[in-house]
């Protein structure tokens, strides 16, 4: 995939200056972006609606990872390994549950808008929290072996991307390189849903991108 959007929004004059850094990139090289991301990415920088701390856009039906600085900068983009159950929700309760009492239908990787960082867990030291509520973490590939996370995590499709009991997963050195030193103060962590709405979802940002079709049409309109 040629990484296209390497910078959304606008930076500053100076930042406009430098020469532009070479993003991390783990996806496949045929695999496409969706509109969604870039409009969403776009539209976290042109609001400000991070106050300049780094983001991450997360695609579960893709099984796609994108993280940004706080510039708006892509930094770099890998697949993900998500929850086994499709769905947005949280399961009341499912944070307190070992992993193994989680049922199968509640093992979801929420959608929506996430403020989160570094904190301290149970049983595996200090993680990475998207969401502590509902106990969803982002953290290198974990898991039993017959599993088969890494298997699942290199195919060049995302249809075998739904294994975890909801948080996800990327590659050692895409956590390494990319997400810990990006996120070592926090940051927000946007994803997209399986079944609800982008409405639903992100309504300040679907609000705004109504706003702007309508500019556009009326612009149109006036030609």
């Amino acid at each position: 995939m040629a990484l296209a959007f390497a910078s959304v929004g606008t930076v500053s004059a100076q930042d406009a200056s430098a020469p532009p850094e070479t993003a991390f990139d783990q996806l496949p090289h045929d695999q496409d972006v969706s509109g969604t991301v870039i409009e969403l990415a776009g539209w976290v920088v042109a609001s400000n609606d991070t106050q300049g701390y780094p983001f991450a856009v997360i695609d579960k039906a893709a099984a796609q990872v994108f993280v940004f600085g706080g510039d708006g900068r892509l930094r770099g983009a890998a697949p993900g390994l998500f929850g086994s159950a499709v769905g947005d929700h949280t399961a009341p309760g499912v944070a307190g549950l070992a992993l193994r009492e989680i049922p199968g239908r509640d093992r979801t990787t929420p959608a929506g808008r996430f403020v989160g960082g570094y904190g301290p867990s149970i049983d595996a030291g200090r993680v990475l929290w998207v969401d502590y509520e509902s106990a969803v973490s982002i953290h290198p590939l974990a898991g039993s072996p017959g599993e088969h996370r890494a298997e699942r995590l290199a195919s060049p499709t995302p249809d075998d991307n739904r294994v975890t009991h909801g948080c996800i997963n990327v590659s050692p050195e895409f956590y390494e390189q990319i997400i810990k030193p990006t996120f070592e103060r926090g940051g927000v962590f946007y994803i997209l849903p399986d079944k609800d709405s982008i409405s639903e979802t992100f309504p300040e940002f679907a609000e705004g991108r109504e706003a702007a079709q309508s500019d556009d049409d009326r612009r149109g309109a006036s030609k």
